[in-house]
């Protein structure tokens, strides 16, 4: 379904009031309001294909009513959030789940809804109907060629997709791993992975990147191929230019650094972006900053130092995606809540005074450092994200909107009790 400008702006003019004394009021305490409003209007988020239904869990999926079962549907869910918050105007697509049949429609209805395609992800996670080789003991790393074959194909026919459709990106996923002691070679494992993901690198186009996502578990217990960053880094390295290290805030061990493993791999120039979700005990798919929201800030304040410091375009330099599917939730909530739990980070780190807190570091001054990040944490800025929403014809408060409009109900009228194709 299209949102109608009309009722977004209907919509507006019940909120404007209040909004604008939230916006006098924080912009009389802080300065660049006028340059960080404008760097959250440039800044968008990718939203995947397959958040869009609801997800499960080992044991069941509850699913939903109304949710995307076709290509377009999830397209037209994506560009119903873009219209909202003006922060979601990529879709990023999961093949072989994705596979458009006519691919001009499929441009013309991404012009239609403002959206591009963000990186496309291949699958070598799960077997397909018809697929001659099983991945049940992994893909790139099997210790049969064969499967290692049919896994590196498959990619090459996710970047042709990808090209077809303005895609710049294939991001690599993999769930090879052991799950006993004994039942892997490690060095093999890892050295056929590289052989395997050497022959994608050498399919790329010269403007595309290869983005390598690492696990620290899942659906493996014992071991992942590619396990924690320093692995990514290392498979990136190997593979030249072109390919980089993709962080997914959920894949991490409790209570790891992952602030500071952003300025690091920002730092060496080989950062690809994010997977956006949260987690409370390992990869809860649950919404961004739900859990951990001074995390979130932390992770965008070395962001925006270490950007700026390399003289980086914020909204295009990396890569942006929310990653979460989870069960208990209506997917367009949840990506509306994650969509503006990123907006209200970025905006925050944004107005961290760099000289103040490079002052208070060179001088080892941990007290004043500390309250500096704090403090900007503690400051309610959403009035400027809302202004950036508003300022690009979007809604005051897309949740709201949402709700009061009752998209969920108007979905399930048009589509029925569809479900979410892919999870």
């Amino acid at each position: 379904m299209r949102i109608n400008k009309a009722t977004i702006d209907q919509h507006n003019e019940a909120h404007l009031k209040t909004h604008q004394q939230k916006l006098a009021y924080i912009s009389g305490q802080l300065s660049e309001v006028e340059a960080v409003i404008q760097k959250l209007m440039d800044f968008n988020v990718a939203i995947p294909s397959w958040a869009l239904g609801t997800g499960g869990t080992r044991f069941a999926r509850f699913s939903g009513a109304g949710e995307p079962a076709t290509l377009q549907d999830k397209m037209e869910d994506v560009g119903l959030l873009h219209a909202l918050n003006k922060s979601s105007g990529a879709i990023s697509l999961h093949i072989p789940w994705d596979i458009p049949d006519d691919y001009k429609s499929i441009q013309k209805l991404a012009a239609d809804l403002d959206l591009k395609f963000d990186a496309v992800n291949s699958n070598t996670f799960q077997d397909q109907k018809g697929q001659l080789q099983s991945y049940k003991f992994g893909s790139l790393q099997h210790t049969n060629k064969a499967v290692r074959q049919q896994a590196i194909q498959h990619n090459i026919e996710v970047i042709q997709h990808g090209t077809a459709l303005g895609s710049k990106a294939l991001t690599v996923w993999l769930s090879d791993g052991s799950c006993f002691p004994g039942q892997l070679n490690f060095r093999k494992a890892f050295q056929n992975t590289l052989e395997g993901l050497q022959e994608i690198y050498a399919a790329l186009p010269s403007d595309w990147k290869i983005f390598i996502e690492y696990k620290a578990f899942e659906p493996n217990f014992y071991s992942t191929t590619v396990g924690d960053w320093g692995q990514s880094l290392l498979y990136a390295n190997k593979l030249g230019p072109q390919a980089f290290t993709l962080v997914d805030l959920g894949h991490h061990l409790p209570n790891a650094n992952i602030e500071q493993i952003v300025a690091l791999l920002l730092m060496e120039k080989k950062l690809a972006g994010f997977h956006f979700n949260d987690s409370k005990y390992g990869d809860d798919d649950l919404t961004v900053g739900s859990i951990k929201p001074y995390q979130l800030f932390l992770i965008f304040n070395e962001l925006v130092e270490g950007m700026d410091a390399r003289g980086m375009n914020h909204a295009k330099d990396l890569g942006w995606m929310i990653d979460a599917s989870h069960n208990v939730k209506d997917p367009l909530e949840d990506l509306i809540q994650s969509v503006e739990a990123i907006m209200i980070s970025y905006a925050q780190a944004l107005l961290v005074d760099r000289n103040k807190l490079n002052e208070a570091q060179e001088n080892n001054d941990v007290v004043a450092a500390q309250e500096i990040l704090q403090n900007r944490f503690r400051t309610d800025i959403r009035a400027l994200v809302a202004e950036a929403r508003l300022r690009s014809n979007g809604a005051l408060d897309p949740l709201s909107f949402y709700r009061t409009q009752q998209i969920r109900s108007q979905l399930i009228k048009q589509r029925g009790n569809t479900i979410a194709t892919g999870l």
